[in-house]
């Protein structure tokens, strides 16, 4: 497994996007979340749907991605929010040292 990752999340509007943004960020589960505006084409119950969203970025530690996931379902409207992993098996290494210590525990 590698040590970071990436996790794609889509959030209805703006406010919900910020609102889960700021909470990982502050809580260390992520050390930087982008919001990028797109649109979503997809099928729910049935019928294909074409929607607004705000796709969230989230820059984290493998080790995190567990808290990271349950503090999305916690703070999301939607009943299956998107949270998709991606690992990034390398990167700068000053950015990912960063990356660490963004994300660590008080007590790491």
């Amino acid at each position: 497994m590698n040590e970071f990752c990436m996790v794609m999340i889509t959030a209805g509007d703006e406010a919900e996007a910020e609102r889960i943004s700021a909470a990982l960020v502050r809580e260390r589960l992520a050390a930087c979340v982008q919001e990028v505006p797109i649109t979503s084409t997809y099928v729910w119950r049935g019928r294909v749907h074409r929607d607004p969203e705000i796709l969230l970025l989230a820059k984290t530690t493998s080790a995190r991605v567990g808290e990271l996931e349950g503090r999305v379902r916690a703070l999301h409207s939607y009943d299956v929010p998107e949270i998709l992993r991606i690992d990034a098996p390398g990167g700068s290494a000053d950015y990912l040292q960063w990356l660490r210590e963004s994300t660590g525990r008080a007590d790491d």
